[in-house]
This record gives structure tokens, C-alpha cells and sequence, in this order.
């Protein structure tokens, strides 16, 4: 009797493609999902480093004074090691990174009520939102 493991064609299908996607470099994501801000507050300081270097981009967030601000920047370092973790043996400074795509879309919505005269209440939506990173290097063949 053969001890053979059959594996769906799903997974080997997907195993591929990882082993690809792990081999060719090139971009990196970083995705927050679930942030408690709304996605307006957020799209202001996403707007401030859509296709900046990155390292302008850092210092950018570092000295703007929203709160927004902190958790894109986390997301950003997240992003560039993410970057370095693929691309073993470059360094960010010399590949010439830069924010190439960043997208913030609406996440839940926590609703709550608030009381309001007359024994009313008022709806309050809670919004939360979803930041997608994509960082990538300007000179490919480094």
C-alpha cells in the first residue's frame, strides 16, 4: 500500500503563486485594518505622502499633528520591513523606495445612542476604516 498524500489543486495552486510572489521581490503591502477613525481623518494625512520617498514620507507623518498621523507611520515601517524581509540582502536607503499606492476605505461602524430631549435618542455612528500600503523601489534592477 503507497503512502501517497494527494493535495487538492486548490492548494497547490495557491502554494505556487506564494512561492512566486516570495521569489520575484518588487512591492510590498501593509495593510491596518479596523482603525477607530473616521475615513475622513484619515484620508487628510493619507493624502500628505501619496508617492513621496519614503523616508520624506516618515518625516512627513513624524511632525504632522493629527493622530492619524502615528498609525500610518507604523504602518509605513511596517511596510519597509516588509519590503526588506522580501528583497533579502538590499537596504531601503539605496533601493530608492517610495509610497507607490496608499487607499483608505470605510471599516464598521459602531452605532450607539446618545439622549436626546423629549426622550429621543440620537444615533451616534462610530467609524472605523481600512489602510492598504503599497511601497515599492523606483530602480528595479538594484
Amino acid at each position: 500500500m503507497e503512502a501517497t498524500t494527494k493535495i487538492k489543486r486548490s492548494v497547490l495552486i495557491r502554494q505556487q503563486k506564494e512561492a512566486a510572489k516570495a521569489q520575484q521581490g518588487g512591492a510590498s503591502v501593509a495593510k491596518l485594518q479596523d482603525c477607530p477613525t473616521s475615513p475622513r481623518k484619515m484620508r487628510l494625512v493619507v493624502d500628505l505622502v501619496r508617492g513621496k520617498n519614503v523616508f520624506e514620507a516618515l518625516n512627513i507623518l513624524k511632525f504632522t499633528n493629527k493622530e492619524a498621523a502615528i498609525r500610518v507611520e507604523k504602518l509605513l515601517v511596517s511596510a519597509i520591513t516588509n519590503w526588506e524581509a522580501k528583497n533579502e540582502g538590499k537596504k531601503a536607503e539605496e533601493a530608492g523606495l517610495f509610497v507607490k499606492e496608499i487607499s483608505v476605505g470605510g471599516g464598521r461602524q459602531l452605532k450607539r445612542l446618545r439622549p436626546a430631549p423629549q426622550g429621543r435618542g440620537y444615533r451616534i455612528r462610530k467609524r472605523s476604516n481600512h489602510v492598504t500600503l503599497i511601497v515599492d523601489s523606483k530602480n528595479e534592477n538594484n
